[in-house]
């Protein structure tokens, strides 16, 4: 199959259309199925390799870290040497991580699997979005994007589950051993996706690129240590520097090179800047909830983690319809500065409720703020990724799609780094010790008499979390419905050449 700047379709069928479309929506199953549940596996991985809270929670954020950090230099690699391919080394990494994880030894073992199976999630998510915009165009790309929003939903709600079952039947091994198996049909269903690349063979920019990654890395050390040594400790504080630093000189690079990891200009772009925020609040909403309450369900509720894992789907639920229903909202004539901010508001509300969970809280009791959550965040991503596209011009369109997912699981990382460390700082600062802050934070509570007090501690420092999570989603609601709202409508594209512009839509 030859190499060409678009997919020639006049060779092309609709059959090889509907197939690329299958083998992009089964990684886009998979990746959020294996995010999801392995939240589920995280106190039954803390007792059996004998790890702290704080380390053990690194295997859902060192996939998120990686994923988030390497996710525009894996789309920019796509446009220069081919999207299929760079979506097959995914896969094919991907499936490596999943095994080593499976049969990680020790924890720093399982660590290391956990950074290449995000290493393999970012070129499956950029290169699986790089293809759908190669292969489609006007509402079948509307159409093939609504998609990837209601089949992301599906395995967000099958993840705890499949999970939970997996290490109540097995063990939490075999949580991440099953997905080596999907992993191996993306590689070989590749094979079958028509290849793309940008029209003009492109520098990659190294420079841009190893900036961007060190200083995500730096903020989620920083992130992620802050609640342990304190936020003025000199090693977190040289890591906010260093984050600091490495994003200027990213800044500096991007400003000057002709072939920049992302164009700046983006940024003025008020209603672009909306939607990005947007894109931020759904993702900071949600995640927060779906990493670390089947902890909570488990110790102090008791729940077993396949129950905890069938609460979990309540979230997920919603975001396989509501996707869907948001884009038909937006054809029917709805304002989209309306539908944003009713979601966002609705993120907001289902955390507030949220907060009045206790240690003897049913799964009934759970639903209405957990429907709510995700029913916010399925309605926004159902109009995020289509508006934000459409305040942009045909020459930014790849550059764009690609900002919108660094930006999805930039905050998605940061978010589940910060939620951890604020349930343990504050803990900290009630029990006297972070060691046992950040074992009971993930669900692992001592027996004994002090169970009872240590349960009603965690029980009060969610509730503070919760509630400042449907504060910061409420404010954050109020400024996107204004930005997007102001911002004129159909801005034009000001830079790019128009047959670049057209390569890299894929139309």
């Amino acid at each position: 199959m030859a190499i060409a700047t678009t997919p020639d379709r006049t060779r092309r069928t609709r059959s090889a259309d509907i197939l690329t479309l299958a083998v992009v929506l089964l990684g886009f199953l998979v990746l959020p199925m294996s995010m999801s549940g392995a939240s589920v596996a995280v106190p039954r991985i803390g007792a059996d390799l004998q790890s702290s809270g704080a380390t053990t929670q690194w295997v859902v954020t060192a996939y998120f870290l990686t994923a988030s950090s390497f996710m525009l230099v894996a789309g920019s690699l796509g446009d220069a040497v081919g999207r299929r391919r760079i979506y097959r080394l995914g896969a094919a990494t991907y499936t490596v991580g999943s095994l080593a994880a499976a049969f990680a030894p020790t924890i720093a073992v399982l660590l290391a699997a956990r950074v290449v199976t995000g290493l393999g999630a970012a070129g499956v998510m950029a290169g699986g979005g790089a293809i759908l915009a190669a292969t489609f165009t006007g509402p079948a790309r509307a159409r093939a994007f609504a998609a990837v929003g209601a089949i992301s939903g599906l395995g967000l709600a099958l993840g705890p589950t499949l999970s939970g079952w997996l290490i109540d039947t097995l063990d939490w091994r075999a949580g991440f051993g099953v997905f080596s198996g999907p992993g191996l049909a993306l590689v070989v269903g590749a094979r079958l996706v028509w290849e793309t690349r940008a029209d003009t063979r492109q520098r990659i920019n190294m420079a841009g690129a190893v900036a961007f990654v060190a200083a995500i890395a730096a903020l989620m050390l920083a992130a992620t240590q802050g609640s342990s040594q304190g936020w003025v400790a000199p090693p977190v504080l040289a890591s906010l520097v260093g984050a600091a630093a490495a994003f200027t000189v990213f800044v500096l690079v991007e400003r000057r090179t002709v072939s920049p990891v992302l164009d700046l200009s983006l940024l003025r772009r008020r209603r672009f800047v909306g939607w990005l925020l947007a894109l931020a609040t759904m993702s900071g909403g949600f995640i927060g909830v779906i990493a670390y309450l089947p902890s909570y369900l488990q110790d102090p509720v008791g729940l077993t983690a396949a129950e905890a894992g069938l609460v979990m789907i309540l979230p997920s639920l919603p975001m396989i319809i509501m996707p869907l229903a948001g884009g038909r909202l937006i054809n029917r004539g709805l304002p989209p500065a309306l539908l944003i901010t009713a979601a966002l508001l609705a993120i907001a509300a289902g955390n507030a409720a949220l907060a009045l969970l206790h240690p003897e809280v049913t799964p009934l009791a759970l639903a209405g703020p957990l429907v709510l959550i995700g029913a916010g965040a399925g309605l926004a991503a159902g109009i995020i990724d289509a508006q934000a596209m459409n305040d942009v011009g045909d020459g930014q369109i790849g550059m764009a799609a690609g900002m919108l997912s660094t930006v999805r699981g930039t905050t998605s990382a940061v978010v589940i780094a910060l939620f951890g460390s604020a349930l343990i700082a504050i803990l900290t600062g009630k029990l006297g010790s972070s060691e046992l802050a950040g074992r009971v934070a993930t669900g692992n509570i001592p027996d004994g008499a002090d169970a009872s007090l240590l349960a009603d501690r965690l029980t009060d420092t969610w509730r503070l979390v919760l509630v400042a999570v449907a504060v910061l989603c409420a404010l954050a609601a109020v400024v996107t419905g204004r930005l997007v709202r102001r911002a004129p409508s159909g801005t034009p594209d000001r830079g790019g050449d128009p047959a670049k512009a057209s390569a890299r839509a894929g139309g």
